[in-house]
């Protein structure tokens, strides 16, 4: 049922939670005061997302196999690296069914995101362009037309701006109907006639290992480990991984295991009750046993010391500078 808002969060945990259907394990990698803007629109068949971020981030995604996801950086802050790839200005990224990848910003961004199922594609693609679309093996960075790639961020900048000025138009079904027309013409124009940025066959292995990374990652963040016992998960040198990282991630391995957990006793002590909770208790279980070293890598994370944060507590971590609307 089409419905769309806007909201502003301060914690990457909930604004990566209000990105669904995507899974986002989001890691800022500069101090300050997180702040982001996302814009929702959910018509018939299409969901656009539109994100202001104001400070550079690491994002691992999981993409849930029944929907397409399209993607492009809008306007022209610093490079977005989407899977290991810079993007540059008029680029489309297009993902394949069920795709992990890495999305890395270097500064404040903005980006845009829409996304489908396959048959509502393969279906535009025949009315359109005279043949089903269909989703590719691995996802693809494309180069429509200036002229295509303005008319698709146009278009989508567009119903973004309704969603945040006017929302109750976009839940009208016939409106709904009539943007989401042009978008899906403006979409299959740019996929079906755009030229494909050549990737071999080295890119995707090492996409695949930090994949990898990132699972194995997953189920030992509670642990102070070693490289190679990265690497062992994995059946990658050393040099491999840090390769890999540098290039997907911009950092080293050990510097980005570092940030996450990090996140994760951040996390902890939000949640906890300062009159019982205890900061050294906390650090230690997520591996850290040298407590002064950790408290200067928290504050140098986070811009505050981990006590501040416990002190703090579970204050509201987002605000709604327009609630999220529906027709429903």
């Amino acid at each position: 049922m089409p419905g769309c808002g806007t909201r502003t969060f301060i914690e990457p945990d909930d604004y990566a939670a209000s990105l669904r259907p995507v899974q986002a394990e989001l890691v800022v990698t500069s101090p300050g005061k997180f702040k982001v803007r996302l814009t929702r629109a959910e018509l018939h068949h299409l969901q656009l997302f539109r994100g202001d971020e104001n400070l550079p981030r690491i994002a691992f995604l999981s993409l849930p196999p029944p929907l397409v996801f399209i993607a492009f950086p809008l306007g022209f802050g610093p490079s977005q690296v989407w899977r290991g790839t810079e993007l540059e200005a008029g680029d489309v990224m297009s993902y394949n069914l069920g795709e992990r990848l890495h999305q890395v910003t270097t500064g404040p961004s903005t980006w845009g995101l829409i996304a489908l199922e396959q048959a509502a594609l393969e279906e535009r693609g025949r009315v359109f362009w005279g043949a089903p679309l269909s989703s590719a093996q691995q996802g693809r960075v494309l180069r429509p037309t200036p002229r295509d790639a303005a008319r698709l961020r146009r278009l989508h900048v567009q119903a973004c701006r309704l969603a945040v000025t006017k929302p109750k138009i976009l839940t009208h079904p016939e409106v709904a109907r009539a943007i989401e027309h042009d978008l899906l013409h403006a979409l299959v124009i740019c996929l079906s006639a755009a030229k494909v940025r050549a990737e071999g066959a080295a890119k995707r292995r090492r996409a695949q290992i930090m994949a990898k990374f990132e699972q194995g990652l997953a189920l030992q963040l509670g642990q102070t480990l070693r490289l190679q016992e990265l690497c062992e998960p994995i059946g990658v040198t050393e040099r491999t991984l840090r390769g890999c990282c540098a290039e997907f991630l911009g950092m080293s391995p050990t510097r980005y295991v570092l940030l996450r957990r990090l996140k994760r006793v951040r996390a902890a002590l939000q949640d906890a009750v300062p009159a019982t909770a205890n900061v050294a208790e906390v650090a230690r279980r997520f591996g850290f046993t040298q407590l002064g070293r950790f408290a200067g890598a928290y504050r140098s994370a986070f811009g505050e010391a981990p006590s501040v944060t416990l002190r703090r507590g579970a204050a509201p971590r987002f605000t709604a500078s327009q609630n999220f609307v529906s027709s429903a």
